[in-house]
């Protein structure tokens, strides 16, 4: 019930933002489906795989997959994709336990959660970058 909960609100969250960036028709529609995809790859893969950046890695390189074809096909740039699709999967619990640890004056939290948090927003952001760059070079494009 608790995966159930997380994939809707995965996908009303991406809705949300797609309404935010004025994505409208189709667009919004599939630009809210990536983010019901990202969550939905994110606890599929959690049952497999133990180590959470990981499962950020593949799970980012699985949702830019599906963005890089949602704009072929819809004739739209990448990023109206990716950055609606990936906002369930932003570390925001991590983060928060980090300024926590700041602000509290708690050094050894913050640099746990800092470090932590660091490697989910890199394993983000390699995740997009390897399929870009990779669609990039197949495609023949700069």
């Amino acid at each position: 019930m608790t995966a159930l909960i997380q994939i809707i609100t995965g996908c009303l969250g991406s809705a949300g933002f797609a309404l935010l960036y004025n994505i409208r028709g189709k667009r919004f529609v599939f630009a809210a489906l990536g983010g019901l995809l990202a969550i939905l790859f994110y606890i599929l893969f959690g049952l497999i795989i133990e180590n959470e950046i990981l499962n950020y890695f593949i799970c980012a390189a699985l949702v830019s997959l599906y963005a890089e074809i949602m704009a072929r096909v819809l004739k739209t740039p990448t990023t109206t994709f990716i950055i609606t699709s990936l906002i369930p999967l932003i570390p925001g619990g991590s983060l928060y336990y980090t300024m926590t640890g700041a602000f509290s004056g708690n050094l050894e939290s913050f640099i746990e959660y800092g470090l932590y948090t660091l490697g989910l927003a890199g394993a983000l952001a390699a995740g997009i970058i390897v399929v870009v760059s990779t669609v990039k070079i197949i495609l023949g494009k700069r």
